[in-house]
């Protein structure tokens, strides 16, 4: 008969779970991973709590079911679940009870669930469900000591999987009309364009035609190298402007954590377009559509044959789009963040994966690294988490083991995760580390310590 810990384990891998990141201790912990290994859930053993969290949570955002992370301590994941819930990242999170409600992490995990060996199965596919849900996010599954190796009491566990619902007809006729009326739309895709919603984003773009501003986590649902991509809302491109200008703003998957309090959106009108209901902050919309981006563009279409073709100056786009290309090689002299993402990506074959370090000294990398498809540019939403480079790029390189994976970091964030330059060196992973503006710091020492090739370049300019 299983224990609590091989059905919590059984239920991660039934919900689409495909490894099991942790940092090996006793406990609760231990019987989870020895668990995993007896039960052919592959573990990837780490050195830290945040390093596990965001491994997690990069996966679930670039897989088919979540993330999951097995650390010891809630409170010291706290910082690995707030950067899973800024990135509407799917990610179960599994410790050992510890403290108040708000330390186990209740604050920042959408729901916290103490699991007993009546409730492990019941617990594990509720969790799978909340984290899957939209918005995404984290959930904290408490497991005591003592529960872990005894023996579960049978119970249900199936996860259920919600089927796509189809959109509101009345709210497709509305959003059509808006789009209708319109003689200069905008379309601003989010973190909510996933995969398979691009070719959408990009066909609608084109049929109107309209130009297109990303969020940073949108990066790479229309190919920047288009003609119509302006580049990233409030990252330095000139859109301001054409945002101004525009008399109908689409929010395509745009999730109002993103904006940040700045005021892009104030006074524009507004068409959402997302995975969950617009929450009302950052912008206010006059219509919305609730469902799978790339679904509801598809209900759209037909919805806007023979629509006038939108009155944009393609002189103006094309400045536009000139001025920001003119900003980025301005910003590109010697060796600094944005011109070493340019020469990376004009060197590594298409579909190679950048992961970026989470912080404001690093735009210039997201910047500079042009993304044709989504998922292809990795950065914690708003710069907000150091330490995130080497961790997102080891598990984008599990997740997608036959495409080459860049991380671009710097000294501060990769002292935060040092120990993970040894879980790349034990796994074989064949990730590119660009240490940025390391002067004075031999951490390549380290990365030698542990089996990597290092090298170092000096910037002519410096």
């Amino acid at each position: 008969m299983p224990s609590v810990a091989d059905v919590l384990i059984e239920g991660l891998a039934a919900a689409g779970a495909r490894r099991l990141f942790g940092v090996p201790a006793g406990g609760s912990t231990g019987a989870l991973l020895r668990s995993a290994a007896a039960r052919g859930l592959p573990v990837v053993a780490v050195h830290s709590a945040l390093a596990a969290c965001v491994m997690a949570a990069v996966s679930g955002e670039l897989g088919e079911g979540p993330g999951a992370a097995a650390v010891e301590s809630a409170p010291a994941a706290l910082a690995g679940l707030a950067h899973a819930r800024l990135d509407r990242a799917p990610m179960i999170l599994l410790t050992e009870p510890a403290g108040s409600p708000s330390v186990q992490g209740d604050a920042l995990a959408k729901q916290s669930l103490r699991v007993a060996a009546d409730s492990a199965s019941r617990g594990v596919a509720r969790a799978a469900e909340l984290a899957m849900a939209e918005p995404r996010g984290p959930v904290h599954l408490a497991l005591p000591r003592a529960a872990a190796e005894r023996l579960a009491v049978p119970g249900p566990a199936t996860v259920g999987r919600r089927p796509p619902s189809a959109p509101d007809v009345a709210a497709l006729d509305a959003a059509a009309a808006l789009i209708e009326a319109a003689s200069r739309p905008v379309v601003v895709a989010g973190l909510g364009c996933r995969a398979d919603d691009g070719g959408w984003v990009r066909a609608l773009a084109e049929a109107l035609p309209a130009p297109v501003l990303t969020t940073l986590k949108g990066k790479g649902t229309i190919p920047e190298p288009h003609p119509l991509a302006l580049g990233i809302l409030g990252g330095g491109a000139p859109a301001e402007p054409i945002l101004h200008r525009a008399d109908l703003v689409i929010a395509v998957g745009l999730d109002a954590v993103e904006l940040g309090g700045a005021p892009w959106l104030d006074g524009a009108t507004v068409l959402h377009l997302g995975r969950a209901r617009h929450t009302g902050q950052g912008y206010v919309a006059a219509v919305e559509v609730v469902g799978a981006p790339g679904l509801v563009l598809e209900e759209l279409a037909p919805r806007l044959r023979g629509r006038a073709r939108a009155d944009w100056d393609v002189a103006e786009v094309d400045r536009a789009r000139r001025v920001r290309a003119a900003r980025l090689a301005a910003g590109a002299a010697g060796l600094g963040p944005n011109r070493m993402a340019q020469l990376a990506r004009e060197l590594t074959p298409a579909g190679t994966i950048a992961a970026v370090e989470g912080c404001p000294a690093m735009l210039g990398a997201a910047l500079g690294w042009l993304a044709v498809a989504p998922g292809e540019c990795l950065v914690p939403n708003a710069l907000g988490t150091a330490g995130f480079a080497l961790p997102a790029a080891i598990a984008a390189q599990l997740a997608h083991p036959g495409r080459r994976v860049l991380c671009f970091t710097d000294p501060g964030g990769l002292l935060r995760v040092l120990g993970e330059l040894e879980t790349a060196a034990r796994l074989a992973l064949p990730i590119v580390v660009l240490l940025l503006g390391a002067a004075g710091a031999d951490l390549g020492a380290v990365a030698r310590s542990v089996g990597m090739l290092a090298d170092q370049a000096t910037d002519p300019v410096a």
